[in-house]
């Protein structure tokens, strides 16, 4: 799962190295949470208007969380 949001992220910066993902420890109720770091001058490609390319790197991280049988949360930081 880490490497599909490096991947995703990394396909919309220009920063590439300065892409960092972070895993925290499962909570109770079973959900992973990731943080997503980019490069300041990066942060609005990831972010995109009104949010809307978040939501779909969220998207598409719930669902190859869902085929895995997880739950996941994606924050960027």
């Amino acid at each position: 799962m880490q490497e599909l949001l490096v991947a995703v992220a990394r396909g919309l910066v220009e920063d590439k190295e300065a892409v960092q993902v972070t895993v925290d420890p499962a909570r109770e109720d079973g959900t992973v949470v990731y943080h997503l770091k980019v490069a300041e001058a990066d942060m609005g490609r990831v972010i995109g208007k009104q949010g809307r390319i978040a939501k779909a790197i969220r998207v598409v991280m719930r669902a190859a969380a869902v085929r895995q049988g997880e739950k996941v949360i994606v924050e960027i930081d």
